[in-house]
């Protein structure tokens, strides 16, 4: 009887097995985004998109009245204007891969063409284990390092009185939050674009050199040029996971559902701010109540719908560059 588990598989059979672990996966995750949207359906019908979307009441003062069941009854229980907390996380999510993608670019080029051999084989290494730190340690380092400091040393007294009516700047803030947060996915970044540019043919960029090109334009304008979907994917992935970031994010963002105010200047990266992700984290002791919970699946079916958004940009995006030969 064993022996037939032993024997080596037909490519049919293999093709079979493997399809329908694949199909599994599917089914999984489809069942998984059909629960998710049963559950957060009654916020969704009780609150207009553009209610639901919009800036309206204080959304803390919302999600309390829904813990304490003070909202109201019927529909008005579920009201909730998400908006604040969809703009914090547009803002960090936005910043950190922006941020993290320049210096992804330049520290890429620098491990493949101009590191020593000897300082190459540590940078590739590390890089790949800041990939994996949990990310509770860097919030961690975001709570007790960066905020007092930037609380301590960066604030000033003035810029805290000239918000103090509107909001209270602790340390913890839209600064720390994106710093953190780009520290935590640059790494991600990095490991995918310096795969991407080891695997463009040599080829290619010694061929613009012979024709006088030096090495950094070489870099940018050939292999860069070629790892493009690479480049796509791990900002694809590094946005993914920045979206998803709750715990990190709730103990560095400041904890609140406002709304950094560009017209403010240099101070709207003092105040604070809560993700979506961040919420979800932070109101998971309240799911007993129903409009809490309804809301929480709500944020979580606009977390996975991002998500495949981005997939689906991603993949057309990477289209009209096939033809470079450079596959992700």
């Amino acid at each position: 009887m064993f022996d037939r588990f032993r024997a080596p598989w037909s490519d049919r059979r293999a093709e079979r097995v493997l399809g329908a672990l694949a199909s599994l996966v599917l089914v999984i995750i489809a069942l998984m985004v059909i629960f998710v949207a049963i559950k957060a359906w009654p916020t969704l019908r009780h609150n207009s998109v553009v209610g639901w979307f919009g800036f309206g009441d204080e959304v803390d003062v919302q999600i309390a009245n829904q813990v304490n069941g003070t909202s109201g009854t019927g529909g008005d229980a579920f009201k909730l204007n998400a908006g604040p907390l969809i703009y914090a996380t547009i803002l960090t999510t936005a910043l950190a891969v922006v941020i993290g993608l320049a210096f992804a670019l330049f520290s890429a080029i620098f491990i493949v063409e101009f590191a020593p051999p000897r300082l190459r084989r540590i940078i590739v290494p590390v890089v790949r284990l800041l990939a994996a730190v949990p990310s509770v340690i860097y919030g961690l380092i975001g709570i007790l390092v960066l905020a007092p400091f930037v609380n301590d040393h960066v604030i000033s007294d003035s810029r805290k009185r000239s918000v103090e009516y509107v909001v209270q700047l602790s340390g913890t803030s839209l600064l720390v939050a994106t710093v953190i947060l780009t520290v935590m996915i640059t790494p991600i970044m990095i490991a995918i674009v310096t795969d991407a540019l080891y695997s463009v043919p040599k080829g290619w960029k010694e061929g613009a050199v012979a024709l006088g090109v030096n090495r950094w334009r070489a870099m940018w304008t050939v292999s860069i040029r070629a790892a493009r979907p690479a480049i796509i994917a791990a900002a694809v992935l590094a946005t993914a996971r920045a979206l998803g970031e709750g715990i990190m994010l709730s103990m560095v963002s400041g904890g609140r559902g406002f709304s950094p105010n560009p017209l403010d200047g240099i101070t709207v990266l003092f105040e604070p701010l809560r993700p979506l992700a961040a919420t979800i984290v932070e109101n998971v002791e309240s799911l007993n109540a129903p409009a809490v919970r309804s809301s929480v699946y709500a944020f979580a079916l606009l977390l996975l719908f991002s998500s495949l958004m981005l997939s689906l940009g991603g993949y057309l995006a990477k289209q009209p560059m096939k033809k470079y030969g450079i596959r992700v």
